[in-house]
């Protein structure tokens, strides 16, 4: 194992030295193709930031991933569907950060490119199997694993509105599932290669995009969110992953919010994927916590779901189900208590706002009269 370690060690730090060096190139070439966020006053609060970002640092983790495969990885027809369909999912995210296009236009590329990963390279959910429990597709299966690949592509995209909070996630993501792989004895194995390859190419991107963000992902962000579905439907169909559940509570945070959000939408008949400002973040920053400090709780509740899932899959499945039950107690009492599905009572964001107040550093007490004299 330790060799492995050390390999691995090597794949993130050479990725993430490319990587961090490439971004700021990627930066200057966004600004002279026009590809930058300009916050204008007809979004109202949906963009956080207040000044010009540049788009497009998502080619900067996948020339980081190209960089990291060409020295590290191994042909194969599985490989050579995931470089194409990463090729495919990364121009339709440039060709949007340069000029929108459509929803529908989005969704083409992507399915075209999950159609690759399943019918060029094989690669589909047979059946899922978590806490004992088995479901088999059958016939169903390439047509299920399709949408869940084009789902996986767009999560990460959606929830990525605060300086550092796609990056931070996939990271996280990323660093969990190596973790597992490790205690599994496939350190060396297809799957973990792309892990630690991914790893060292995020965290490069997120030195330049935790805040105050230089350069944001863009819509490019769907790369990470293409190679996490790869990488869990590989994982998945590995001797000795337990569950396919494991991976996906690892994004516990970005499915949810995702979730909510739609939810949200269609309760106020809303077309399900239209923009607004009530995700996760959102209601954090409503409390009047920094965007830093916003990330950092995000980051730290998704570390209790990786947690989570490292305890269930290696060491005390019990104890796994319990981290699992208490989180998903305390993102209850936080959906009720908070406008994130529902606005029909405004002041419950308020009064939580009240409770956390007292935790923050409270300011100097003004002098009165008497005190000055």
């Amino acid at each position: 194992m330790r060799e492995q370690i050390l390999n691995a060690s090597k794949i993130v730090l050479v990725t993430f030295i490319f990587t961090a060096l490439i971004i700021p190139i990627i930066k200057r070439i966004a600004i002279h193709v026009g590809a930058v966020d300009i916050p204008r006053a007809d979004e109202g609060n949906r963009h956080i930031h207040k000044k010009a970002t540049p788009h497009l640092g998502g080619v900067g983790i996948f020339l980081g991933f190209l960089f990291g495969y060409m020295l590290f990885g191994e042909q194969s027809i599985r490989m050579n569907s995931i470089l194409i369909g990463s090729f495919i999912v990364i121009l339709t995210g440039i060709i949007d950060d340069i000029k929108p296009i459509r929803a529908y236009q989005k969704m083409i590329g992507h399915i075209i490119a999950a159609c690759i990963i399943v019918f060029y390279g094989g690669i589909t959910l047979d059946n899922i199997t978590a806490f004992g429990f088995s479901l088999n597709f059958g016939a169903l299966a390439p047509w299920i694993t399709i949408l869940f690949i084009v789902a996986c592509t767009n999560i990460i995209n959606l929830i990525d509105g605060a300086d550092g909070l796609s990056g931070g996630i996939c990271s996280i993501f990323f660093l969990t599932i190596g973790i597992i792989g490790f205690y599994q004895g496939r350190g060396g194995s297809l799957v973990m290669i792309l892990t630690f390859i991914m790893l060292g190419s995020t965290l490069g991107f997120l030195l330049h995009n935790f805040y105050p963000a230089k350069i944001f992902a863009g819509d490019c962000a769907t790369f990470m969110g293409f190679i996490i579905s790869v990488i869990t439907l590989l994982e998945f169909k590995g001797p000795a992953l337990t569950s396919f559940f494991v991976p996906i509570m690892i994004l516990g945070i970005p499915i949810l919010d995702t979730l909510f959000a739609i939810i949200r939408r269609l309760l106020k008949g809303q077309p399900p994927f239209q923009a607004d400002k009530q995700h996760l973040h959102h209601q954090l920053l409503g409390m009047n916590f920094s965007q830093r400090t916003t990330v950092l709780i995000i980051y730290g509740i998704n570390l209790l779901f990786a947690a989570a899932s490292i305890l269930y899959t290696i060491k005390d499945p019990v104890l796994g189900k319990i981290i699992y039950i208490i989180i998903f107690i305390i993102v209850l009492w936080f959906v009720l208590h908070t406008t994130i599905i529902s606005d029909k009572n405004p002041t419950r964001t308020k009064k939580i706002e009240e409770k956390f107040s007292m935790f923050r550093k409270k300011g100097p007490k003004k002098k009165t009269k008497a005190a000055k004299k």
